[in-house]
């Protein structure tokens, strides 16, 4: 098969294609970000002293939030500083949400990405850079994340500072039968994971392998059902098959990167191969 070279518009340079029509092509289907399900919110949106945002998107189902702002060529101080002042308006505004910072640029430079990592993980921010390509039919747009959110810990995952408790705890929380139910999940974990077992902790229940946490997935029992939490990336292929296999599918919870799912007993029975498939996949990705 013939190689064709790709070329590529330099759109801070170009006569026509301005910031304006990157922020348009955005806005008409921000899923092209490449930063999941997401929809516009608003647009130009005026922060009273502090300018424009660019764009303001929210996850599709409702519980995050992304400050998006939008630069020609290569990233500089000034735009990092404006991209965090609008995440924090947005924040204290809208503390119901989960807000990310995220920059789109030409070009995410190396100095960007040093300064940016000595607060990633205090400040959610992503940095994706664009990529303008021409073809026969027209101009193209290619969207590379470059930078991505740092995926906290459980809390209190370092076993070693944490507060341990015991079964007998988590059997008053929850319930002995919800806790029994936690049990089935380590039976199934064991299929791929012989040397699995249960470590209580004051928050959840995780797991303990050869001496040391490996949380892929944490139980937290209830009164009334266990409630899963799974690590995974969020994907299309992954609620596919929990839609598919009937998971009563809590939520994504973006923060810790985790799948939270609803389970009774007749959902362990009857689906158990999706719930070892969906273990097994997110202690792969931990390992």
């Amino acid at each position: 098969m013939k190689h064709i070279k790709l070329k590529t518009v330099n759109l801070k340079n170009h006569p026509t294609l301005n910031e304006r029509w990157l922020q348009d092509i955005i806005a008409d289907d921000p899923s092209i970000l490449g930063i999941g399900d997401v929809i516009l919110k608003d647009k130009e949106r005026i922060h009273i002293g502090a300018g424009r945002l660019d764009l303001l998107l929210q996850d599709a189902d409702g519980h995050g939030r992304y400050e998006v702002e939008i630069q020609l060529g290569a990233t500089d101080e000034s735009h990092i500083i404006r991209t965090i002042e609008y995440w924090d308006i947005e924040r204290r505004k809208y503390p119901q949400y989960d807000h990310t910072a995220v920059i789109v640029a030409e070009d995410i430079t190396s100095r960007f990405l040093n300064v940016v990592g000595l607060f990633n993980g205090f400040i959610p921010i992503m940095a994706i850079q664009a990529t303008a390509i021409e073809t026969p039919e027209g101009v193209g747009l290619q969207f590379t994340k470059v930078l991505d959110t740092v995926k906290l810990g459980y809390i209190e995952e370092d076993e070693e500072v944490s507060e341990p408790t015991d079964r007998n705890y988590w059997e008053k929380r929850g319930t002995k039968k919800t806790v029994a139910l936690a049990d089935r999940i380590l039976e199934i974990s064991k299929s791929f994971l012989p040397a699995a077992e249960f470590s209580y902790n004051k928050y959840y229940i995780g797991f303990w392998v050869d001496g040391r946490a490996c949380n892929f997935a944490v139980c937290r029992p209830q009164k009334s059902a266990l409630r899963l939490e799974i690590r995974l990336p969020q994907t299309e292929e992954t609620e596919e098959a929990i839609s598919n296999a009937e998971l009563d599918m809590l939520d994504y919870d973006k923060r810790w990167g985790s799948y939270r799912i609803k389970l009774s007993e007749n959902d362990i029975s009857e689906k158990e191969e999706t719930i070892n498939s969906l273990l097994k996949q997110a202690y792969e990705l931990r390992k």
